[in-house]
């Protein structure tokens, strides 16, 4: 009877010891996913946001394998991104599709996540650079207000962690969340985008530029890697608006903004700096390289055939060139570099405007002893 009663005691106590383990088990995940949150609902950005979800939901969820797919029909997430000089598509781990058939003809678009074993025909494409496939995935909708906004895809090499039927409220959960902040970042990036924009011309503004240099400048120093800054004006345009009216004017500039912007990298950046003249700052660039680049864009504007009622329009651009090259003998306030560097490049512009238009005059390096007297 004793023994019974021993071996009965021991069992039950083996019971609560093991309902004790699973609560604080419990207890410790629950608060990493509210430490989890409350960091995702903090971040300021959606690079950010990216970088976060990819390098901690695998730490969060023990996983092998995680990717998140984005819906971007208009390249939209894209030149965010490229604006924040994030390098997405260095990221294996993170693609951007333009519509949501990847979802419709894998799984319908469903609106809870699928568990299950791995399937190639309709798992690879969410899982398409990893040298090992995962035997067991998770692939959850990203849902907001009845849209699709991506799908966050986990993989795992054991083929039980994830199977059908399985619970899924603690996934959805995290989706939900992921799918809010992902809103929210997109119409911050949209509303900053518009206020940074210049409407006409669909390049970056004024106010723009006046943040980004330093920026720029900033990273210049620290990498000691070349800055150099192009100011470009488009020649006699007052006579086209005096000739051929304002809209057509607004045409002509937008079409020059377009052709600047075709012969930039995709981190460079160019502003209007007000009315016809334009700014362009070209990372990891010396003299020479921002010589070429202005002369690619003085000849392809100078190319330009701009038609109106039957009548051709002549357009061709003056451009001034200065470089930012870093000393470490001498450091001065990044607002001063760049009050000087696009100073110099005015003054380069203004001669290339004295000297006959339609050239480029550049002013080289600031040189150390300029940079003394800032």
């Amino acid at each position: 009877m004793e023994e019974d009663i021993t071996t009965g005691l021991s069992v039950l106590q083996s019971h609560l010891d093991g309902m004790l383990s699973r609560v604080q088990h419990n207890s410790t995940t629950l608060k990493r996913l509210q430490r989890f949150e409350m960091s995702l609902l903090s971040l300021s950005s959606l690079a950010e946001m990216i970088e976060f979800i990819l390098g901690e939901s695998r730490a969060l969820f023990d996983l092998d394998i995680i990717s998140l797919c984005l819906m971007d029909p208009k390249a939209e997430i894209a030149a965010y991104l490229d604006t924040d000089n994030y390098d997405h598509r260095a990221r294996e781990d993170l693609f951007l599709i333009g519509d949501d058939q990847i979802l419709q003809s894998s799984f319908g678009l469903p609106v809870r996540p699928f568990l299950g074993i791995y399937q190639a025909a309709s798992c690879d494409r969410f899982f398409p650079n990893p040298t090992r496939k995962p035997a067991s995935v998770v692939i959850a909708p990203l849902m907001r207000r009845g849209k699709c906004l991506g799908s966050l895809n986990f993989g795992s090499y054991q083929e039980n962690r994830f199977t059908h039927g399985m619970a899924t409220d603690f996934i959805e959960h995290i989706a939900s969340v992921i799918s809010i902040c992902l809103e929210n970042n997109l119409n911050f990036e949209i509303m900053r985008r518009t206020s940074l924009v210049d409407p006409l011309t669909g390049v970056n503004n004024r106010r723009f530029l006046e943040q980004r240099i330093e920026e720029e400048l900033d990273r210049s120093q620290r990498t000691r890697d070349p800055l150099s800054c192009l100011f470009l004006d488009i020649d006699f345009f007052k006579r086209i608006n005096d000739g051929f009216g304002h809209p057509v004017g607004d045409q002509v500039l937008a079409r020059v903004a377009g052709v600047i912007k075709k012969q930039l990298r995709s981190n460079d950046v160019l502003s209007r700096y007000g009315g016809e003249e334009f700014v362009a700052l070209l990372s990891q660039s010396d003299q020479k390289s921002a010589g070429e680049i202005a002369e690619r864009i003085r000849s392809s504007i100078a190319g330009l055939r701009f038609e109106y009622a039957g009548q051709l329009i002549p357009v061709t651009i003056s451009i001034g060139a200065a470089t930012y090259q870093p000393n470490q003998m001498i450091k001065r306030p990044v607002t001063e570099i760049a009050e000087r560097l696009i100073q110099t490049a005015d003054a380069a512009l203004y001669e290339a405007k004295r000297n006959g238009r339609n050239r480029i005059e550049n002013s080289g390096v600031l040189a150390m002893t300029e940079e003394a007297q800032l």
